[in-house]
């Protein structure tokens, strides 16, 4: 009684303090080249965004700060495959933010067991790890893969390697960047880490000669290469490396943050050949781009092999995180967004086929993932065509040049993304 007195002594002295001081000025709203300078002038120079100052955003639409709207393409990098705003993982993030927001893993919590108990269930693994961020999650996995090298497989102690493939992105941590072909990436940062090797992307006979190598522990390697510009691997190659990975006895990690969760028109890209990889990954759309939230899956004989101690976060697993992935996932089978992304990225695939081949060199793409190559001129480029994409109403981004990614959130309806497909065909025709 004395405790839950005293309490609220504080709480109405301190609203009193509050009420007490001055007001405030009301600061005069920016516009959007005000807000492009302050980020300038305060921030870190490690982006370079296209121009155009959001501040709201609702399913497949995003507002800027002058009240234009745009169709959003790019989805935050497939964090919003559920859309803006989703209301019922908003209402999940409110609802637990407002009753227990953090204990950390030194304590239990209601929430974190039925997160677990559910996504392994979804998913088919015994057991999940839960971290923050999609590096998070790989660096999880390559701990995971090197301490499972040495309890079963039996490597020798610090011999452990971990084949990726080239165009590989997975982050930007000095794990990630040490795994990287990209200088953009790596350059002007090592030392970098050892044990990492690389290898062709969609190449089987250079995975089997790396395999054959006893002290390699894990294949990481992305179903579709999407920072790469959508770089989509020959049919048959996902069952090629889970057989090869079973041969050698290496475990095959299969990196879907950004392919998983309905992105490509199946639950996990993965599943398109129907395989099963020893270690999956998943982050971004887990939250519905709510909340930062990732998980690592895999079975007992290589989740168990890290003891209490020996890899953790303070944030990995809070309950507000847990809440929101549950509904995130719910919203993705509920909805049943993977075939709506599958029937949605025909179409769009179908019809940006029919763009100028003097433009648009390449189009590939599964589901709502895609990507198209743009022949660059002194007249245009990919950036160029962003900016005037931006400018007929739809929001897409570059990547690696002359790469275009093009993917919106998987609740896009067939008459809302002919629209957009309008906007792309017009736009390109404009050059």
């Amino acid at each position: 009684f004395l405790s839950s007195f005293l309490h609220h002594i504080v709480i109405a002295a301190y609203n009193d303090k509050q009420n007490d001081s001055p007001a405030q000025p009301t600061e005069r709203p920016l516009n959007s080249e005000e807000i492009y300078a302050r980020e300038e002038k305060y921030g870190a120079h490690n982006y370079h965004p296209l121009p155009v100052a959001l501040e709201r955003g609702e399913g497949i639409y995003l507002w800027d700060v002058e009240g234009t709207r745009y169709y959003d393409f790019l989805s935050a990098y497939s964090a919003v495959n559920q859309g803006h705003c989703h209301p019922k993982i908003i209402a999940a993030l409110n609802a637990q933010a407002s009753k227990l927001t953090l204990t950390s893993r030194a304590f239990y919590n209601n929430v974190l067991g039925a997160y677990e108990e559910y996504i392994t269930s979804i998913f088919g693994y015994d057991k999940v790890l839960p971290m923050n961020t999609g590096v998070e999650g790989g660096e999880t996995a390559c701990k995971l893969a090197r301490k499972w090298a040495y309890i079963v497989k039996g490597v020798p102690n610090n011999k452990a390697k971990i084949i990726f493939a080239n165009g590989n992105f997975w982050g930007r941590t000095m794990a990630a960047i040490s795994s990287s072909n990209d200088p953009s990436s790596y350059e002007g940062f090592g030392p970098y880490m050892p044990g990492f090797e690389l290898i062709p992307y969609n190449d089987t006979a250079a995975l089997e000669k790396a395999l054959q190598d006893p002290n390699v522990a894990a294949f990481m390697v992305e179903p579709i290469q999407g920072e790469a510009g959508v770089v989509v691997p020959d049919q048959g190659y996902l069952t090629k490396v889970r057989e090869l990975c079973t041969k050698y006895k290496v475990l095959w990690i299969a990196d879907e943050v950004q392919t998983g969760l309905a992105r490509t028109g199946r639950r996990l890209a993965v599943d398109h050949e129907e395989v099963r990889p020893d270690i999956v990954i998943l982050g971004k759309a887990l939250s519905g781009g709510v909340y930062p939230v990732s998980a690592v899956l895999c079975d007992d004989e290589i989740m168990l092999t890290i003891k209490p101690g020996e890899h953790g976060s303070t944030y990995g697993g809070n309950p507000v995180g847990c809440q929101v992935a549950i509904a995130a996932l719910q919203v993705l089978e509920e909805e049943k967004l993977a075939e709506n992304a599958q029937k949605m990225g025909e179409l769009l695939r179908t019809e940006l086929m029919k763009l100028p081949k003097d433009i648009v060199t390449t189009v590939r793409g599964k589901g709502l993932l895609n990507a198209v190559v743009i022949k660059e001129t002194n007249d245009y480029n990919a950036w160029k065509v962003c900016l005037r994409l931006r400018d007929n109403g739809l929001l897409a981004k570059p990547t690696h040049g002359d790469i275009i990614r093009l993917a919106p959130p998987l609740i896009i309806k067939e008459h809302e993304l002919r629209e957009c497909i309008d906007i792309i065909q017009r736009t390109i025709l404009s050059f």
